[in-house]
């Protein structure tokens, strides 16, 4: 597995599995947990170590309960988190509440990367929840800290105030939005960028297109989309419910992409 080294020499992963709807009824957001961690038992079985969680997705307890009873050691994986930030933090005393929350449902005394979830209208908060992250950080809880669908404003707000660097953005990044302007800001700054979504916006012409490409090759229009991303050195954390399709999305280090293949992803 290729990894990424970050701004503070912390390396990660460049594919990683989503687990937003792991363990859930009918595979569904909302969905109440089933009591099982299928899809993260399947993914360990397959080779993943990074996963990628949140508070927002209310199920942080799967990937920590998958994780704890693998025969794989704890240091071996790389967990993120994100801190539940659509209506921005209460007080301090709520948000590290929070965190002490996320690591028990984890069941880690440490996460390796703990992100912002959400930006939102208030600056002297976000920067009060960043001086949070560095905190932890600093005492080692949280071995990289960064931010999540921060546009470049709000990223630089956190560049221009904080005492610790952003190691990542996480941001949409796929087909239908490949968001090169911020992605360039990101490099420009030493920051990795981490793309949810990977395998979105695919409408059938762009499928077509890809299924060419991939076709030369012996892959997937999926594969060859994670393909693009990771030779740019994006980050991409894609989701299956199917056992089959997570191994797909790891079969990427075996092929390159020509220039001109690039340029026509490019402009899809």
């Amino acid at each position: 597995m290729k990894a990424i080294q970050l701004n503070d020499n912390v390396e990660i992963p460049i594919v990683g599995s989503g687990t937003n709807t792991f363990g859930k009824e009918g595979n569904q957001f909302s969905g109440d947990l089933r009591g099982d961690t299928q899809e993260i038992d399947w993914a360990i079985e397959n080779g993943y170590r990074h996963f990628d969680s949140a508070q927002l997705y209310s199920n942080e307890e799967v990937v920590g309960k998958g994780i704890h009873k693998s025969s794989v050691p704890r240091e071996d994986f790389f967990i993120t988190t994100k801190l539940s930030t659509r209506k921005g933090i209460s007080s301090t005393d709520w948000a590290v509440a929070e965190i002490e929350k996320s690591l028990a449902k984890l069941q880690t005394d440490y996460i390796d990367l703990f992100l912002i979830h959400f930006p939102w209208d208030n600056n002297d908060e976000m920067l009060e929840a960043w001086r949070i992250l560095e905190d932890h950080y600093d005492r080692g809880v949280f071995k990289s800290i960064g931010v999540s669908n921060f546009n470049k404003e709000q990223l630089d707000l956190i560049l221009e105030n904080g005492k610790v660097k952003p190691a990542v953005n996480q941001i949409e990044s796929h087909v239908g939005k490949w968001n090169e302007e911020l992605i360039a800001h990101h490099k420009d700054n030493g920051i990795a960028s981490v793309a949810w979504s990977p395998l979105g916006g695919i409408d059938d012409k762009a499928k077509q297109a890809l299924q060419e490409i991939g076709r030369q090759y012996g892959k997937t229009y999926a594969q060859v989309v994670l393909r693009y991303q990771i030779e740019q050195d994006i980050i991409v954390i894609p989701k299956s419910h199917d056992k089959d399709r997570q191994a797909q999305s790891l079969d990427i280090f075996d092929f390159e992409l020509t220039a001109s293949e690039r340029e026509r992803i490019a402009a899809l």
